[in-house]
């Protein structure tokens, strides 16, 4: 009789997870989606319609022996979980993969993939009706959705509007004055060091004509404007702490080999964990490889020796559209500026549905 796996979340680590174990375990993956969403596509999808399919990855696809529960966790303990319909699930491991949540549309909010594709097809046709777009935010998820904007509509007003002093606080200069160069030849103006005085009238997402104030004098009269801030650590289920004590952000404490604190067959990987690092997609993949080497050690009866460590710097791939963008990445002698060719070749021209379509073995046309 095969162990048994729970894994919480079909995010980039919990979905990469159950497709290495489900050959070497008895897997159930947990989570109120039917698809695996590349969320990194998300505003190229709200962009191109014609492209969104790529965004989604049915789960009963991407699995060939594990069971899939769409359903929500509502607590943990080391034993296994309780669903938030009221089912148990007893396992010898447990896995905590559920992420972050963000606003949309840099993350689809329907559990279904029809739905989501129709709320995406909804909110472009707003954004084509816009002349004048806002985008509150300046982080990666806004500069990303100002250049997808961009390629697509070459006439539209775009601003965008951050409290921070500069872009991309804790990266190279170099990488920083390459991205002000590029924001500068799209005509994306960029308002630093500024917020609103008041939160807009009219609902995000939606055609309507708003006028702002910011807190620099400014005035700015707009046809729609996003939310591109916001992120949210998905650990509530956790709350009853019968597994763990969260930090004051959400997230769990968890050891070199990516444990719980205190339980050697119970894992996180993901946003959810308490390390020193961005919560980026890459690094979930990475976890995710490091806890599949564990738990195969151990249900081989070995002592589980793989380790992460957090890279010590940041890093980044930022397309600005298919063709333009800026990238942060490690070298021998540290961080360096990656030219805008490889954010393009590695990440803007397809945002990795290619390498997920191979991963899942699910084909996609990007």
């Amino acid at each position: 009789m095969l162990p048994t796996v729970a894994i919480i979340g079909a995010g980039y680590g919990g979905a990469a997870l159950a497709k290495e174990l489900e050959n070497d375990a008895d897997v159930t993956l947990i989570d109120p989606r039917d698809s695996f969403v590349n969320v990194a596509g998300s505003l190229r999808a709200l962009a191109r319609p014609d492209w969104a399919d790529n965004l989604f990855f049915p789960l009963d696809q991407i699995l060939t022996r594990a069971t899939l529960i769409r359903d929500k966790a509502v607590s943990v303990d080391p034993a296994g979980l309780t669903l938030s319909s009221g089912d148990r699930i007893t396992a010898d491991y447990v896995v905590l993969a559920t992420g972050s949540t963000y606003p949309y549309p840099a993350n689809p909010t329907s559990n279904a993939t029809a739905s989501a594709l129709e709320d995406l097809r909804r909110t472009h046709k707003a954004l084509d009706g816009a002349q004048r777009v806002l985008i509150l935010g300046a982080g990666p998820v806004g500069l990303e959705l100002a250049g997808e904007t961009r390629e697509i509509w070459p006439d539209k007003d775009i601003t965008i509007i951050d409290p921070a002093d500069e872009l991309l606080p804790g990266f190279l200069p170099d990488v920083r004055r390459e991205l002000h160069r590029q924001l500068d030849a799209l005509g994306i103006k960029m308002m630093l060091g500024a917020r609103l005085t008041a939160p807009p009238r009219t609902r995000p997402n939606e055609l309507a004509i708003v006028t702002v104030h910011t807190t620099t004098s400014v005035e700015i009269t707009v046809d729609i404007w996003f939310q591109a801030y916001g992120a949210t650590i998905s650990s509530d289920y956790l709350s009853d702490e019968k597994l763990t004590t969260r930090t004051a952000r959400g997230e769990v404490p968890v050891t070199q080999r990516l444990n719980i604190l205190g339980h050697d067959h119970v894992y996180a990987i993901g946003d959810i964990t308490n390390l020193a690092e961005a919560k980026m997609a890459g690094y979930a993949g990475q976890h995710a490889a490091v806890v599949a080497e564990n738990i195969k050690t151990q249900i081989a009866g070995g002592v589980p020796r793989a380790t992460y460590e957090p890279l010590g710097y940041p890093m980044i791939l930022l397309p600005l559209g298919t063709r333009a963008g800026v990238g942060q990445l490690p070298s021998p002698d540290g961080p360096t500026l990656a030219p805008t060719e490889m954010v393009s070749q590695y990440k803007g021209a397809d945002l990795f549905t290619g390498r997920f379509a191979e991963q899942f073995g699910i084909e996609k046309h990007s």
